[in-house]
Formats: C-alpha cells, structure tokens, sequence
C-alpha cells in the first residue's frame, strides 16, 4: 500500500434521484483496479462532505466487499471531531488499507487544536493516514510544526499538499524529510516532482486512468518534455467548474456512468459547455497512444 504512487480521488456516481449508483461505482473502481491504481473514497472529489452518514458507511463496505488488488484510502472530513473518531473506528474494521485526515473545516484551528486533532485520529486509526493540507477548501494551513512533531507517529504515512504552493510544498519536506509527500495538485506534480514528490493524488485519473499513471511516471522521472501545454490545458478544464462537476460531466459524456448527477450544492448546470473537455479528452488520449 505504502509503494502507491497513483491514487484515484474517485468520484461517487449517483442516480438520477441522486442515490448511489452502486453498479456504476464499480465499474469505476474496477477501471482502477485493471489501471493499477489505488482508490481513494469520500473524499471531496467523492462529494463526501454532501453524502449523509448511512450513505457513507454502505459505500465503506460495498467497496471493502470487492476484494480488490489495488489499495483502498477512506476521506476522513469534517470539523465534529467525534464523528470523525466514530468514522474512523467504523473503517477499521472493513477492508479499507488507510486513511486521508484533513484539517477541520471553518474553524480555522491554530498550532495546538491542529496538533490535538491529528493526533487524536492518528490514535483513533487502525490504519497508516495521509495528512491532507488543502487550505482553500478548510480555510486554514497545515502547520509544519505540527507535521514534525507527529512524524514519529506509527500511523502517520504521508502528506497530501495541495495548496498550490511550491513554497508550502518545500516547507513541508523540510519539516518532515522522512514523510512521503504527495501532489494533491495534478498540475502541479512535475514540479513538486523536483522536489522529491512520492506520488500524486488525482483528480485527472478518474477519467483519464492509464493516461495520469503514464503522466505521473514521466513526471517523477524528470521526463517531462512532452507534458506542457497538454497537461496543463487538461487540469485546467477538469477545474473549469467547482470539482467534481467538470469529471463527472465527461464521464458521462463517455458513457462511463449512467448521470453526471451531483448532490446539492453542485450542480452540472455550472458546467454550460462541454466543448472544451471533449476537446481535451480527445488530445489527452491521443498523447497516450503515441507515448505510452
């Protein structure tokens, strides 16, 4: 699990009333499996904070039951810290290989509440955890203080950034040489790459499997010669409105799920036209073909 360097933040497929299509969500695991990537669920790309708490633990073990050959991360998010203990002690017993914790959200914690808080579901876990600082969405950065005073942590695996910042990012190395850190940016994995990047969460491989795999390994080789504008232009449409919309909208046009259905407060109509995303997904795959 540990040697992942792919992981799929996985989008939850709905139904047309907006319940979870569950024969969709495996197929879109299974595209994972076959690609050789690991999988994370309930993230924020999972739509997890809008999922209701029944919703959550059935996707759990519907996705534990399918003895997969590929890891599986559950999202850990919120601001209650008991439900998110409770959350985390329910996984623990399924067929889940780790965690991704995220700061809270809206309460801006400082230096100690970001230290408890962590500390409180590394004990709580069962399973290795990522550490997950992505401030735009919880309002707050990860202190790199507290990352190194938890580094001895027998749960804490690794560090998901996606601040965007290449400053952030080193900062965080240099806090905690020893800790793998992921790109939570797909854009921004070539760079982060110099850096000694262990790998990248993606948004891109939910429609995109093989071909973001095939990025991630030019990227972490330094060969990146043949990835700019391409993959740049690529991220930049799968971010053309609030995510998961812009993935979630192609897969349907693929014909990879049955809806491009979003829980409220998204929505699909955000997305007023598809031209670009078809144009990209064409490009992308052509670039595979010819460099894969």
């Amino acid at each position: 699990m540990k040697s992942e360097k792919l992981w799929t933040a996985l989008i939850t497929p709905l139904q047309k009333d907006g319940s979870v299509h569950y024969k969709d969500l495996e197929k879109l695991i299974r595209i994972q499996e076959d690609a050789g990537n690991g999988v994370l669920i309930l993230g924020s790309t999972g739509e997890g904070l809008a999922l209701d708490h029944t919703d959550k633990r059935e996707i759990a073990q519907f996705v534990s039951g399918l003895n997969l050959s590929v890891p599986v991360m559950a999202g850990v998010g919120g601001f209650n810290l008991a439900n998110q203990t409770e959350w985390i002690t329910f996984c623990n017993s399924l067929n889940i290989d780790a965690f991704l914790v995220v700061a809270p959200l809206y309460s801006k914690p400082a230096y100690q509440g970001q230290k408890q808080w962590f500390q409180t579901l590394l004990d709580t876990s069962d399973k290795p955890c990522m550490i997950y600082n992505i401030p735009s969405r919880t309002g707050v950065k990860v202190q790199p203080g507290v990352l190194a005073e938890l580094a001895d942590h027998s749960n804490f695996w690794a560090v998901k950034e996606a601040s965007g910042s290449i400053a952030d990012y080193q900062e965080f190395r240099e806090a905690v040489p020893k800790i793998p850190l992921y790109s939570g940016d797909d854009a921004m994995l070539p760079f982060f790459a110099v850096a000694g990047s262990g790998g990248l969460v993606s948004v891109a491989s939910n429609v995109w499997p093989k071909a973001t795999k095939l990025y991630l390994e030019k990227g972490l080789s330094g060969d990146t010669e043949n990835l700019f504008p391409l993959w740049t232009e690529a991220v930049k449409a799968l971010f053309s409105a609030p995510n998961p919309i812009p993935a979630k909208v192609l897969l349907h046009k693929k014909g990879t799920i049955s809806t491009s259905v979003l829980r409220p407060p998204l929505t699909d109509m955000d997305l007023p036209s598809t031209d670009k995303l078809l144009e990209i997904d064409k490009a992308v795959n052509q670039w595979y073909q010819i460099d894969s």
